[in-house]
């Protein structure tokens, strides 16, 4: 069968009959419930569980956000013990709309690894769930530096804000982005310059993601274009993947990221801080 690369969005009637996919639950939330718990409780079958903090971050620090990206050589380890193989190609999923999956299908996709995250995540399956635990053997997995193109520091982020030919996109929800509410980091607004593009938008009302037309309507009216440089931020460099690949499906190209957020930006006594 001859196989495509994944699109960053991906149904489950796309993938259903692939046999080569790994299948990854990567359940995360804010209030600290743990994600293997809920992976215990029931998942896709055959499905591996990733641990957001463990896999896809390396330890908070003030200096560098709650979710700093983890070397590359750790990220590769990482893969590795979870049996996830260079050319294994990856479908992820959590309860959230894609808010903690997107990270991991991200993360590869900007290392050149066929991954796509699953529209609809875990209400899409329709079957029942499994609640035994898989596990894949551990392979060798290569190590592939970051695209430092692709990463934005405070500095770029601060830059992109206050440069008209330039976009700085917060996907948090409006009450962060505000300064009404800020349930985990020490300051509450957001970044000068930046316009809030919360990704939940990306959803439609059932959950699942909307169109590529519509994304490219709503990223064009907040003045992304073709070829544009565009960064992202969020909390801690999580929920902005979603965005990021929003981006890519609404077919604008690739955006930056830039991972420290509001959780570095916050705790940086000499950056300012704007709300509406």
């Amino acid at each position: 069968m001859t196989t495509h690369p994944l699109p960053p969005i991906v149904t489950l009637d796309q993938v259903a009959e692939r046999s080569d996919i790994v299948f990854c639950d990567v359940r995360w939330y804010l209030d600290r419930t743990p994600g293997r718990q809920k992976y215990n409780e029931g998942h896709i079958p055959g499905s591996i569980f990733v641990d957001l903090d463990e896999h896809l971050a390396t330890l908070p620090r003030k200096t560098q956000g709650r979710h700093p990206i983890p070397a590359a050589a750790s990220f590769a380890a990482s893969l590795g013990s979870l049996g996830i193989g260079h050319d294994d190609p990856v479908v992820a999923y959590d309860d959230s709309g894609g808010m903690s999956a997107g990270r991991l299908v991200w993360m590869l996709r900007v290392l050149g690894h066929d991954a796509a995250l699953l529209d609809g995540g875990l209400q899409a399956w329709a079957g029942e769930l499994d609640v035994f635990p898989h596990v894949r053997d551990a392979v060798d997995h290569p190590i592939r530096e970051w695209p430092s193109d692709l990463f934005a520091d405070a500095d770029v982020a601060a830059h992109a804000g206050n440069d008209s030919t330039q976009v700085l996109i917060d996907s948090r929800s409006p009450d962060r982005f505000s300064g009404e509410n800020e349930p985990v980091d020490p300051k509450a607004g957001h970044i000068p310059g930046a316009i809030n593009l919360p990704f939940a938008h990306n959803l439609s009302d059932n959950g699942f993601f909307a169109s590529p037309e519509e994304l490219r309507e709503r990223f064009q009216a907040a003045g992304c274009t073709d070829g544009q440089s565009t960064v992202m931020y969020c909390g801690s460099g999580v929920s902005a993947c979603h965005n990021l690949l929003a981006f890519e499906r609404a077919g604008l190209g690739q955006a930056r990221l830039y991972a420290g957020s509001w959780s570095q930006w916050s705790n940086s006594e000499d950056r300012p801080v704007a709300t509406s």
